[in-house]
């Protein structure tokens, strides 16, 4: 039996989830990217609570590492090295686009294409596209969305199926391809599976040097100060 502890703080929302092997157990999500630091030790004893375990029972964590907002992805990242330090326990990176495509797959028959992204600034979202069998096609890419940014897939007669918090900035520049939109946002229960089978086989991060996939440098600006 595995015990594993999951965090998702890439966007917006805060999830924390417990699982047992790949059977969620408890989930605790909280939607307010303002919140993230002040909430995340609250939701994860709330998930270890419910599921009447201690910390020192965990068989390791997984940890949502990116891309997406990079303040989030480090409360993330903190709480998951600090609970990794303090149980001498493995840490497990899982890529946030990979579990939103995989969270969104399904069985069928048609031609079909996952691309999950995550919102970034303006029309740009950070992307990947699988096939069906997450054979990635492209994966952490920042893309700025036009009427063209997929037009080679679709003219091959693939459908694509969006989700993710940038997805909707598609809507209207594909509304009359062959698209679907996916509920589908980043939750820590999209960890569950991807991070037990890295467990099975023991990929696991080094922790020290362990750091989120920001893909891109983080915007920061300098306030505009006047110097009487």
């Amino acid at each position: 039996m595995a015990l594993l502890l999951h965090i998702e703080s890439a966007t917006d929302i805060c999830s924390v989830a417990l699982s047992d092997d790949d059977t969620l157990l408890a989930i605790n999500e909280e939607k307010n990217s303002l919140k993230h630091s002040e909430i995340i030790t609250l939701q994860i004893k709330d998930v270890i609570d419910r599921a009447g375990i201690s910390v020192s029972e965990l068989s390791a964590v997984s940890l949502s590492e990116g891309p997406g907002s990079y303040t989030s992805l480090r409360v993330g990242m903190s709480a998951a090295k600090a609970i990794c330090y303090g149980n001498n326990i493995p840490l497990i990176g899982v890529n946030t686009l990979e579990s939103l495509a995989f969270a969104c797959n399904k069985s069928i028959e048609e031609k079909y294409l996952l691309c999950p992204m995550i919102d970034a600034r303006r029309m740009e979202v950070y992307a990947s596209l699988f096939y069906p069998d997450m054979q990635a096609i492209f994966e952490n890419k920042p893309i700025i969305l036009d009427s063209e940014s997929f037009s080679e897939y679709f003219d091959q007669g693939y459908k694509i199926i969006f989700s993710g918090n940038g997805a909707e900035k598609s809507k209207e520049l594909y509304k009359n391809l062959n698209t679907e939109y996916s509920n589908i946002v980043c939750t820590a229960k999209s960890l569950v599976k991807i991070a037990f089978n890295k467990y099975l086989n023991q990929d696991f991060e080094d922790i020290a040097y362990f750091s989120p996939n920001y893909v891109k440098p983080p915007n920061i600006t300098k306030p505009n100060v006047k110097h009487l």
